[in-house]
């Protein structure tokens, strides 16, 4: 998350390091609910020998943003958007029983999450509350298995485009809503296992394809 993180302290500073800009530009501070439909697709490789699987899962998840609006005049907004909590990759649990007689005989258990989203976006209004959505995404993608050969997979960070739609209308007291369709697709994940399986003397590998679509509600309030 180093990219990340350097960057929101430039736009932190940026958004805080003048009240002049503030006054002039206006901000706007809120929270979001999105439901998020998460397809995955990948295969793990042992040797010479590869397995293929999709997964997908629908999550509800929450997050807080920070927008600088109508920079320098003209209908672009930059934001920051963070969502404290994680969303599995995957609706259920996935299983297999592994009976090779090569003493990684056993059950094995496979999940994996997403954790420490945040995306740092640009927004460009049409004029009639309707506005274009680009931004960049960090976030951690944990692996969260139970091996019989004792090996783990790590975690990862990945970045990805998010790209989509929204429209903004004015709510009460100050505050405005907001509705969002927008997709997130990841650069493709390559994972390597800490141990290889009994009798391959290479470490296990996984290449997976991680895409997001989510359906946003927003509440803000202007300043």
């Amino acid at each position: 998350m180093k990219k990340i993180k350097a960057i929101t302290l430039v736009f932190l500073l940026a958004l805080f390091g003048s009240s002049q800009s503030l006054a002039e530009y206006g901000v706007t501070v809120g929270i979001t609910g999105s439901m998020a439909m998460i397809d995955a697709s990948g295969t793990e490789t042992e040797g010479g020998e590869s397995t293929s699987a999709e997964v997908s899962n629908t999550a509800g998840v929450g997050s807080i943003f920070v927008e600088y609006n109508n920079i320098m005049g003209t209908a672009f907004s930059i934001g920051l958007d963070h969502v404290p909590g994680s969303a599995d990759v995957s609706s259920s649990l996935r299983q297999r029983e592994d009976a090779n007689g090569e003493g990684d005989s056993g059950t094995n258990k496979a999940q994996a999450e997403i954790s420490d989203h945040t995306t740092l976006y640009v927004t460009y209004g049409f004029g009639n509350g309707t506005y274009a959505k680009l931004g960049y995404v960090e976030a951690d993608l944990n692996t969260l298995e139970t091996l019989s050969t004792g090996s783990t997979y790590g975690n990862v960070t990945v970045d990805g485009i998010e790209a989509g739609l929204g429209v903004e209308f004015d709510a009460y007291a100050g505050t405005v809503g907001r509705v969002e369709l927008t997709h997130i697709d990841y650069d493709d994940v390559s994972i390597r296992s800490g141990v290889a399986r009994a009798g391959v003397s290479t470490n296990n590998l996984i290449e997976a394809d991680l895409n997001v679509t989510r359906i946003s509600g927003s509440l803000g309030y202007k300043f």
